[in-house]
């Protein structure tokens, strides 16, 4: 039973590590604030940024809903 909770623990800190890198890597919601500056994006490079926030959003809720699973089954265990 010790050696199934350590692997339970070895893949939560995993999952865990992957979340902080995922989360890091999204843009933040005030990026629209950059015209203001005078960066200027092009039509093309906005919606490459939109489809990769959108692949890491969704990656945040698999991997959250897999950190949250696993919490439970670690804590019944």
């Amino acid at each position: 039973m010790e050696v199934l909770k350590l692997i339970f623990v070895v893949i939560q800190l995993v999952i865990c590590l992957a979340l902080i890198c995922i989360v890091i890597l999204q843009s933040g919601k005030n990026s629209g604030l950059s015209a203001l500056s005078g960066q200027s994006d092009t039509y093309l490079s906005r919606n490459k940024q939109k489809s990769r926030d959108v692949r890491l959003a969704l990656a945040t809720k698999w991997f959250a809903g897999g950190f949250v699973i696993l919490t439970v089954v670690l804590n019944l265990v």
